[in-house]
């Protein structure tokens, strides 16, 4: 009897492939490369390769996975079971559900991986008290999902919850698409962090950074999270910033939709002191006050495994 699932995290350079039973305990992982290079077909090659490593690992038959997860980076249509190009997938409307169902011979579903990484938090994260959970995920971009009871909110065509191209500052820069200007994900991503200090040392190198001793180009955001705790005044002024276009936007998730709990996730995070209150401070400022009072917020709990659980969580629910 089919009783296990097995979720996917595909990315541009790494799939994780994981195993689990109904309740989401992982029983087997596998970690290999996406080879985005050598195409659509190498690349559903090297899932199946994955999948099957990984149910061997569980000492499991494929006969026994009930159905399949897989998280990708967006645009994608669930319906279709497509994946439009990306920045990380450069294919045109990869037929991925197709392909891969047709190599294994199980039923797979397809999610945005922001959504999928939602749902795990949802189901067997920091949101499993939650009825109507909100997730933002804060890296080199700024992703996002919306849970509803446990039902990811998708909208009309799949394209629900990319809390990242709000518009948070019609005038500020435009963000890795190109076409939003002054988006979330423009103003407060990691990319938006590094980006804005190095403009500032361009502009004048005794801004500080003090007891950085590289060249600018080479700036991370590890550097500017240490001179932050440090004490330096341009990286305080900058994360400060970033908190409270953050804060800003998520008043706006808020007002929106009124959710009980907003989960934040990714590696901006690791530097949560240094704009949490900032952020905290912007939301009262611009959120409705009953629904702000109302709102809990989380930090994720998943950690490196947010991904593949996220994609378990996809299979679970189906």
């Amino acid at each position: 009897m089919a009783n296990y699932f097995v979720g996917v995290d595909l990315g541009g350079t790494k799939i994780l492939t994981a195993v689990a039973d109904q309740k989401g305990n992982i029983l087997a992982d596998v970690k290999m490369a996406t080879e985005v290079e050598k195409g659509e077909e190498h690349i559903i090659n090297n899932i199946d390769k994955s999948i099957r490593t990984a149910v061997g690992k569980a000492e499991l038959g494929l006969e026994e996975i009930k159905r399949i997860g897989v998280g990708s980076p967006g645009p994608l249509s669930i319906k279709k079971g497509i994946v439009y190009e990306t920045s990380n997938l450069p294919f045109e409307n990869f037929p991925i559900v197709e392909m891969l169902e047709s190599k294994v011979n199980i039923p797979v579903v397809l999610e945005n991986d922001a959504n999928a990484a939602a749902l795990g938090e949802k189901l067997f994260g920091a949101g499993i008290d939650s009825e109507f959970m909100a997730y933002i995920t804060i890296s080199t971009g700024i992703g996002g999902g919306l849970v509803f009871g446990e039902k990811v909110f998708h909208g009309s065509n799949d394209g629900a919850g990319e809390v990242g191209h709000m518009i948070i500052e019609p005038s500020g820069p435009t963000c890795g698409f190109g076409q939003h200007r002054g988006c979330l994900e423009a103003m407060a991503s990691g990319t938006a962090i590094i980006r804005d200090v190095k403009n500032e040392l361009r502009n004048d190198l005794n801004k500080s950074l003090k007891n950085y001793q590289g060249k600018i180009e080479d700036i991370d955001g590890y550097d500017i999270a240490k001179a932050a705790r440090d004490g330096d005044e341009l990286a305080i002024k900058i994360y400060q910033e970033a908190g409270r276009y953050l804060g800003i936007g998520v008043a706006n998730l808020i007002n929106l939709f009124n959710p009980d709990t907003i989960v934040f996730g990714g590696g901006v995070m690791k530097a949560k002191e240094l704009f949490w209150s900032e952020m905290k401070k912007s939301v009262r400022d611009n959120a409705l006050r009953a629904s702000a009072n109302d709102c809990s917020f989380l930090e994720a709990v998943l950690g490196d495994n947010t991904g593949v659980i996220g994609a378990i969580a996809v299979a679970i629910k189906g």
